[in-house]
């Protein structure tokens, strides 16, 4: 038995600059991502090598969270194309009309929807997989219980294969972009970070409290140690407050059991129903499980 666990405003987006022909709906109003975003979960309900069994997707809305206001600059709406941005809640009833289960977020983002769905089935189920590229989810991966899937490039990462990637384990995720940043969310990281220092040091001390402040007693010797060691030892307190941002919350309330969560099929009224509001008809016999 799986957990699937998708990224629902990666894949609107995914969608809406996907090279899929445009749509409108009978109103005119662009529904090109909407539409596409269930042909894709369709698309993922229907492979036999995922074999869906459970599964929620997580959206940002608004994209607005808690961590705007720890640190102004993080990512926001501002700058979402205004014909996506008006199809978030229209992709969220679209999702719910093929019968899969929808978390909204709205203090939160989605990335901690995950990471708390993570956290909270882990051991009710054989296996959870996070659907995202998102690298910042790579802080919830365990083992084999849970993965992160990249569908676009068919790419399953464990923890043995992060580690053989990264150098450094999941849980240290956050530490290494307090270190480089994150330009999909806004924050710089430390000047004269790269990941290949900041992945030696990470991998030698885990978590940013345990790198000496003297480079002369670190263990590793990555380039420029000595400026590195004096940029960290000036901006700990940015260090700290990127790392917080990069941190997911996997304690986030979701309101849904393990069985609430099964799909048992796209419920054929308000598929049908959806397929004609939005003019998609050619849709309405795409579904192959019924309920």
């Amino acid at each position: 038995m799986r957990l699937h666990l998708a990224d629902g405003t990666y894949e609107l987006y995914r969608a809406h600059y996907s090279p899929r022909p445009d749509h409108r709906d009978p109103s005119g109003a662009d529904a090109k991502a909407t539409v596409s975003i269930v042909e894709s979960m369709l698309a993922l309900l229907h492979d036999p090598d995922e074999g869906v069994t459970h599964i929620a997707v997580a959206f940002d809305n608004p994209i607005r969270s808690f961590r705007n206001d720890l640190y102004a600059q993080y990512k926001s709406d501002d700058g979402v194309p205004a014909e996506l941005r008006v199809q978030f809640d229209s992709a969220e009833r679209a999702i719910r009309s093929i019968g899969v289960t929808v978390w909204s977020m709205r203090e939160y983002e989605a990335d901690d929807g995950l990471a708390s769905g993570a956290r909270r089935f882990r051991y009710e189920v054989d296996q959870v997989r996070i659907l995202t590229p998102d690298k910042d989810l790579g802080q919830c991966i365990r083992g084999e219980r849970v993965v992160k899937v990249d569908r676009r490039q068919k790419k399953v990462t464990n923890e043995s294969a992060f580690r053989a990637d990264r150098g450094f384990g999941p849980e240290s995720m956050p530490d290494f972009l307090a270190l480089t940043g994150d330009t999909a969310d806004g924050f710089p990281g430390l000047p004269g970070f790269g990941k290949k220092s900041a992945a030696i040091l990470i991998g030698a001390y885990e978590h940013l409290e345990r790198i000496p402040a003297d480079a002369s007693e670190w263990k590793v010797k990555p380039r420029g140690a000595l400026q590195l060691a004096a940029t960290l030892a000036e901006c700990r307190d940015e260090a700290l407050l990127y790392r917080r941002l990069a941190t997911l919350i996997d304690t986030v309330p979701l309101d849904a059991s393990l069985e609430a969560l099964k799909f048992q099929g796209v419920p054929r009224t308000v598929f049908e129903q959806w397929c004609k509001d939005l003019g998609v008809e050619r849709l309405a016999t795409a579904p192959k499980r019924w309920r």
